[in-house]
């Protein structure tokens, strides 16, 4: 079955925090695009997977309700956790176990407001 997902967007109200808050978390590196005045910053990816963007423009609006994305948090998702607090996030719901055989899931709110998940197997 393919990806039912192609890219997600995190709004920013602060973009160059937000950036530096998921290049920190996530160790990656983050280009900054313009389109048309909205500020983007592309998440390195390799072209054949999901990716995403922080995005700062005025029909972006950073917001806890609504769908939440779970980033890939490696093979633990305790390290991305413990980088969460270190950057000015706020981990809301701890790492905890799903289910036999399906990992685990853990909830944080980034620097923007926006919350977010993380998975991992172990």
């Amino acid at each position: 079955m393919q990806q039912l997902i192609s890219i997600f967007e995190i709004p920013a109200i602060d973009f160059s925090r937000a950036k530096a808050f998921y290049q920190a978390i996530l160790d990656i590196h983050i280009e900054d695009v313009d389109m048309d005045g909205v500020q983007m910053g592309l998440f390195a990816g390799d072209g054949q997977s999901v990716s995403g963007a922080v995005i700062k423009g005025a029909a972006y609006k950073p917001s806890a309700d609504g769908v939440i994305v779970y980033l890939n948090g490696g093979s633990d998702l305790q390290v991305v956790l413990d980088k969460v607090a270190a950057n000015d996030g706020k981990v809301v719901i701890p790492k905890t176990a799903i289910g036999p055989d399906m990992g685990f899931y853990a909830m944080f709110l980034d620097t923007e407001g926006n919350k977010l998940g993380v998975h991992s197997p172990g």
